[in-house]
């Protein structure tokens, strides 16, 4: 199986594959990751959200938009700092979820879930979007018109376009049907799309600075079009998504080989790898072409940017129109495997019903979770192209599933710094003050503090300045929370209380799926030695 990944929770999965309850013993996810495969694997994730982000943020940043992609960008490299301390410590395969009910308890565990969930389902719907929007870079050259040319008015919706939606639920039906058959996530092929992408995004900034930037052109834009108070929080609010991804290697730890290894090289490689692609296509931009060429394309800027570079223009632009498709199409199918893979982790710990967890009869795929959250995502992307822009729609929901769920998961990691001081941690998040509390030595995250500021405050922005971010965002998690009451109540547990969890067993239990000997020797002699002080005090 060198070129498979058994997908686990995703739409592949048979149930005898799955990993099983907390403590029991049966057959669990494969561990098959590659520290490359690991790399990539979030890459193709990851590395998709700059052909989204850079026109949105372009409409709202102008000519501010380099600096509000570095701002978001070390925000999200604290974010990734956390993951990756939190991932190698708990390589399972919940993600923040996960975290969060391990260190904040089943209803913050809850919200973030909810949070995600939000996320997967706005991944298919803004990511087929966005990959329909690069097919229509060729619309011109097959029918002599361009998308544009079809927006209408249907009723009191103004400034519809009918002809992009119904291309975009299409895609999404395709991924449907893929993923009720069964269609497996191929390793191999997130491999060759992900070197395609670094290769052409790298040849795109290296000849673009060479022979196309003008730095004169920058700082004209900057001198003289930086952007409004408001509209830089909003474009900066909208910058988060280009680093929105960090939960792939997460839900892939569980099937990463000798995950406290290799989680800390490749999480660290890619967060930096993004940010700098993410800064350089956005000062890039700002020399090559002014900022409203790149808010009036939006559905496909990095094409419109590679075709406006001398020499390979005419070959780069339709090149990465093509590829910007075909990532994304790939990115939208991952709201779908995350879904799956989420909503399996939940029923794991009673936080929702099992009944997602429903398999095709033939084709042993979970049918219902398909179904229901791409049911979501069609919704969603209805919806979106009723409102003046359904990239902009789709994108300001995304961010706010984002920042609301990277919040939680900074909580989480301060808390389990003091509630679990136990677990070794392969690696820690830098900079931190060693403290007493309790008669324990605990080590602070001065970053993840920052962190937890500088996240929560662009999840404000999102909430300030997003009209219809602060109305449908706050009202999923409203939706949720009833799902939530109503499932617990049912099962007879506590709502704002978590039910009853070994977390020690359940850390063995993964330490020794991972094959991480040494690190689940460490626990054991840290639980004993806790334990021995415990005696000693009485």
């Amino acid at each position: 199986m060198k070129n498979k990944i058994k997908t686990g929770l995703g739409p592949n999965l048979d149930p005898s594959e799955r990993r099983k309850s907390p403590g029991s013993v049966g057959p669990e996810l494969r561990r098959d990751v590659s520290v490359w495969g690991s790399y990539m694997w979030g890459f193709a994730d990851v590395g998709a959200d700059t052909f989204v982000a850079l026109g949105l943020v372009m409409a709202y940043a102008q000519g501010a938009t380099s600096l509000v992609f570095a701002l978001a960008g070390i925000v999200y490299i604290m974010i990734g700092f956390a993951y990756t301390e939190l991932a190698s410590a708990y390589p399972v395969a919940g993600g923040g979820p996960y975290f969060c009910l391990r260190g904040l308890g089943d209803f913050w565990g809850f919200v973030a879930g909810s949070a995600l969930l939000l996320d997967y389902t706005i991944d298919i719907a803004l990511f087929a979007t966005a990959s329909s929007g690069y097919l229509n870079f060729f619309m011109p050259f097959v029918i002599g018109r361009s998308i544009e040319s079809f927006i209408t008015d249907i009723g009191p919706f103004h400034g519809v376009n009918p002809v992009w939606c119904v291309e975009t639920l299409v895609l999404i039906g395709i991924l449907i049907w893929l993923n009720v058959r069964g269609i497996r996530e191929s390793s191999f092929l997130n491999e060759v799309i992900g070197v395609l992408v670094i290769l052409t995004e790298s040849a795109l900034v290296i000849i673009g600075f060479l022979f196309a930037w003008r730095p004169e052109l920058l700082a004209h834009q900057w001198n003289t079009q930086f952007p409004s108070p408001n509209n830089f929080m909003y474009g900066s609010s909208i910058a988060i998504i280009s680093f929105v991804g960090l939960e792939s290697i997460s839900q892939a730890a569980q099937e990463t080989r000798r995950p406290a290894t290799i989680i800390p090289r490749t999480s660290l490689t890619l967060i930096f790898t993004v940010f700098i692609f993410a800064v350089a296509f956005s000062t890039l931009g700002l020399g090559v072409l002014p900022w409203q060429d790149f808010a009036k394309s939006m559905d496909n800027p990095v094409a419109i940017l590679a075709h406006a570079l001398p020499f390979i223009g005419f070959v780069a632009g339709p090149f990465a129109a093509g590829l910007g498709a075909l990532i994304l199409f790939i990115s939208a199918n991952t709201g779908v495997m995350g879904a799956s893979r989420l909503t399996y982790s939940l029923s794991q710990f009673k936080i929702i019903s099992s009944w997602f967890d429903k398999v095709h009869p033939s084709y042993r795929t979970p049918i219902r979770t398909i179904l229901v959250f791409s049911a979501i995502g069609v919704i969603e992307t209805i919806l979106s192209f009723l409102t003046p822009s359904a990239m902009d729609t789709l994108g300001n929901m995304y961010a706010f599933g984002a920042t609301l769920g990277y919040t939680m998961v900074f909580i989480a990691l301060i808390k389990l710094r003091f509630s679990d001081p136990y677990s070794p941690r392969p690696y820690k998040v830098p900079v931190n003050l060693n403290i007493r509390y309790k008669g324990k030595k605990v080590s602070l995250p001065i970053i993840g503090i920052i962190g937890t500021l500088g996240v929560a405050t662009i999840l404000f922005e999102v909430v300030w300045t997003h009209s219809i971010g602060r109305i449908a965002g706050p009202a999923w998690i409203i939706f949720c929370f009833i799902y939530y009451a109503w499932y617990r109540r049912r099962q007879k547990l506590p709502i704002f209380r978590s039910a009853k969890h070994d977390w020690e067993k359940e850390q063995i239990n993964v330490l020794t799926s991972a094959e991480e000997f040494d690190l689940l020797e460490q626990y054991k002699l840290a639980l004993a030695e806790r334990d021995k002080k415990r005696v000693e005090l009485k």
